[in-house]
């Protein structure tokens, strides 16, 4: 009964969903329809630091297969 319920557990926690994480003041893709990037590798990996009301992050885009930036990670940096 244990390893039916530990079993059933991890499957619940390995097929959840991950959470998107959405754009903020100051990411690349915040507020704006983004042209294509025609020229850039489909899975190129770009990064993005800016401060937003006194806090610094810095963000990891990828190029999707649409071209255009998806936001993958965002990390506060510490000072």
């Amino acid at each position: 009964m244990k390893t039916l319920i530990l079993t059933a557990l991890a499957t619940l926690f390995l097929a959840a969903p991950s959470v998107a994480v959405e754009p903020i003041k100051g990411s690349l893709n915040y507020e704006t329809s983004m042209s294509t990037l025609d020229n850039t590798p489909i899975g190129s990996v770009t990064f993005n630091d800016f401060y937003n009301k006194g806090t610094h992050y810095r963000e990891i885009y990828i190029v999707g297969p649409d071209r255009r930036l998806n936001l993958v990670n965002r990390t506060v940096v510490s000072d």
